[in-house]
């Protein structure tokens, strides 16, 4: 709903801020004050191109801004900003428009840039401005279809089989891939099956490869490896005299200066624990010289190891560093085989699910086309009767309801789409004798607002039959009506104020009027005057109290608001519509 709006040179606005609040919203003013100029901002609000012209002469820039509280249930409000990382703060969203002299513009909402098309998708899901051939959701096939479910009570019917029809398509698609990949099916088995036996023939365990490595180092350097043995053990305990010699020599004689001085008691255990640590050394030592031995058979057979483990890795493991990237590959290819083992069985789950699937949707979309006929036939004849009384005797309104592809192929089998397998249209023929013709062919914007506002009044009369008269319905909660009394007055001003009236009561309702018929129905009004302020002619908008009201009221009937007669027939009207409220 929107609860504040802002103009800044705009036309002939060069200030302006309105509070609104719902219910209907009327719009007066004398032929020329600038009501279309308060529409025009709003539109530029909505999305609508923007030339530079707009701008008040003199100013660099001209801006609309506005202040919209959304509904907590609006989840498709709530999925949109969320997928753009807008939150709104406590439930109500600024949004700014502005155009410079140089053409360009800016746009955001809750101070986020945002491009102009998407600023036009958003404000669409709230907003619907009738009168002029844009923003016109009377003008989009797809919201046909909505408001004939919604007067059908087909919403969640609709809704369950779009739910039917997304899992088909999604079971469709898996199968499709299936097929695709069964082409290359055999290769990719016996790929996989290849990698895996040799991997498991290799028997790799990890960190082999740096084994191995040291290993090869040792075999391969033997001669250098034995001759710096040699020479270390000659030195340790072969040599006259040798370190394990010098060490026992050593050890003796302490042992003779510690009986003669204790205080040297403490480096004689130290020489005890090194000559013990010496002897263990050099049997570990003759151990290790006595096995060495030279192996060209073994040295051979750990290079041809490294080999096969350095091939697998490159074969198998690209980027990975040792054995555990060729052994990760394998089970991964031990998984997609197991799963490739399976398509064969997963194919044919999926066409007994998509057969299933098929005959559950052709069913629906079957029983969901019946209702469509029934229910068209009761709303194009209530619509028609709606618009009789609003200025339009002779017009005839019918819903089209037929298969989709109809004409095309006859004999064809049923083509279902995610709503149904019905295409919807509005038609109207808006004077006797002429053709139906579709709804977005109409010229006169009164009469495509007037077609609106019978179809709001329709839905809401659906919903209140229901016994749950609710404003969440398929369409924006704001809706904005130009020219719907073009061409009428009297009585069926009065009927059209009164339709008005009764949508307002579940809507925001914005309308600009010359009729005091519909006027005398606001529960809000405002009035549109053009003042001079020193040389310069402004607009400006105020709201109307009781008094001025009954003013402008009178100034509407007769065109002059002082008159005793006008004033007496506006307090009658306002009595009259004030006690029926």
């Amino acid at each position: 709903m929107l609860e504040e709006l802002s103009v800044r040179n705009y036309a002939l606005v060069e200030s302006l801020s309105l509070s609104f609040e719902g219910g209907l919203n009327i719009l007066t003013g004398e032929t020329g004050a600038g009501k279309s100029i308060i529409v025009g901002s709003l539109s530029f609000l909505l999305g609508a191109k923007a030339d530079p012209d707009v701008i008040r002469t003199g100013a660099e820039e001209a801006s609309v801004s506005a202040v919209i509280s959304l509904r907590k249930e609006n989840r498709e409000i709530s999925e949109w900003l969320a997928a753009r990382d807008i939150q709104s703060e406590d439930g109500q969203i600024v949004v700014r428009r502005s155009i410079k002299t140089s053409g360009r513009g800016a746009l955001y909402i809750q101070n986020i840039p945002v491009t102009r098309n998407d600023l036009a998708e958003f404000m669409a899901q709230l907003f619907d401005l009738h009168g002029q051939h844009t923003h016109e959701s009377l003008l989009r096939k797809e919201t046909h279809r909505k408001y004939l479910d919604r007067f059908a009570g087909l919403e969640s019917e609709v809704a369950d089989f779009n739910r039917i029809f997304l899992e088909l398509a999604e079971k469709k698609k898996a199968l499709e891939a299936s097929l695709n990949s069964e082409r290359n099916r055999d290769l990719r088995i016996e790929m996989l099956r290849y990698a895996v036996e040799e991997i498991d023939k290799a028997a790799l365990k990890i960190g082999e490869s740096r084994e191995l490595e040291a290993e090869a180092s040792r075999l391969g350097d033997f001669e250098k490896l034995a001759a710096l043995v040699n020479t270390s053990a000659a030195a340790f305990f072969d040599d006259e005299p040798s370190m394990l010699a010098l060490a026992r020599r050593a050890r003796n004689s302490l042992e003779g200066a510690v009986a003669i001085d204790p205080s040297l008691a403490v480096l004689g255990r130290r020489m005890d624990d090194l000559y013990y640590e010496a002897e263990d050394l050099v049997e570990e030592f003759r151990a290790y010289q006595d096995n060495l031995k030279s192996d060209p058979a073994r040295l051979e057979a750990v290079e041809e190891r490294l080999a096969l483990l350095y091939r697998l890795k490159k074969k198998y493991g690209p980027g990975g560093t040792g054995e555990d990237a060729v052994l990760a590959y394998r089970e991964e290819a031990a998984s997609e085989l197991e799963a490739l083992a399976g398509a064969a069985e997963n194919r044919e789950n999926l066409q007994t699910d998509i057969a299933a699937l098929e005959k559950k949707i052709t069913l629906c979309a079957a029983s969901i086309s019946a209702k469509r006929l029934t229910g068209a036939k009761e709303m194009g004849k209530r619509i028609s009767g709606i618009i009789a009384n609003l200025g339009m005797p002779h017009a005839e309104f019918s819903i089209m309801v037929n298969p989709k592809g109809h004409g095309q192929n006859p004999g064809q089998a049923l083509i279902c789409g995610p709503w149904g397998a019905d295409e919807v249209e509005f038609l109207i023929s808006a004077n006797a004798g002429e053709p139906l013709k579709e709804l977005a062919r109409i010229a006169s914007g009164g009469e495509l607002s007037r077609v609106m506002l019978a179809i709001k009044t329709v839905l809401v009369d659906a919903d209140a039959e229901g016994g749950s008269v609710s404003n969440d319905d398929v369409s924006p909660e704001t809706l904005i009506f130009d020219e719907i009394d073009t061409g009428i007055g009297g009585e069926v001003a009065l009927a059209v104020g009164e339709y008005l009236s009764k949508i307002g009561k579940f809507k925001q309702i914005f309308c600009v009027t010359h009729l005091a018929g519909i006027a005398v129905r606001a529960d809000n009004h405002f009035k549109v005057e053009k003042q001079i302020q020193g040389v310069r002619t402004v607009t400006g908008v105020s709201a109307l109290s009781s008094r001025s009201r009954r003013e402008e009221i009178a100034r509407m009937l007769s065109g002059d608001s002082s008159q005793d007669a006008a004033l007496a027939h506006a307090d009658a009207l306002l009595a009259r519509y004030r006690a029926g409220r």
